[in-house]
């Protein structure tokens, strides 16, 4: 999979904040942010050496297994400079949502990503809901909590 990105610049995102439109090419098509209208889209910045990744992966899969139905779209995105760094990663913790790769980082730019993992909640109307950065299991409950107040929100 080759990734293109096309972004607006680097800036902080804050909550509130319109999401940044980035594109990837994935395969023989592309994937925007548009193509999930009406979702909720939890945006996570990753890589194959994040030892956090490791944790949040397993979480996420199971945050998508149990709100996919109420319209929640986790997409991943790998940041390995390498796409095959990426693709061993997902050997060992395998991913049941949408992974895209963006080797030259223009997204994680574009979002103003700043350590390993980011994660950006989008809501459906947009606009940014939570912003943020690293992964435990104390985080995961709280993000769980975040994730579920945007699907509850603009229903």
């Amino acid at each position: 999979m080759a990734c293109f990105c096309a972004a607006l610049p680097a800036v902080g995102l804050d909550r509130g904040s319109v999401a940044p439109t980035v594109v990837f090419e994935v395969d023989t098509h592309s994937v925007v942010p548009a193509d999930f209208a009406g979702k909720v889209i939890y945006l996570d910045f990753w890589a194959s050496w994040c030892g956090p990744c490791k944790k949040s992966f397993p979480w996420m899969n199971a945050m998508q297994a149990k709100y996919g139905a109420e319209g929640l779209q986790i997409i991943a995105v790998d940041l390995d400079a390498k796409s095959q760094d990426g693709r061993r990663f997902l050997a060992t913790f395998p991913a049941s949502f949408g992974v895209v790769f963006d080797p030259a980082g223009t997204s994680a730019r574009a979002y103003g990503v700043k350590g390993m993992p980011s994660s950006f909640i989008i809501g459906r109307d947009g606009k940014v809901a939570l912003v943020h950065t690293g992964f435990s299991d104390a985080s995961g409950d709280d993000l769980e909590e975040s994730i579920v107040t945007a699907l509850k929100a603009n229903k």
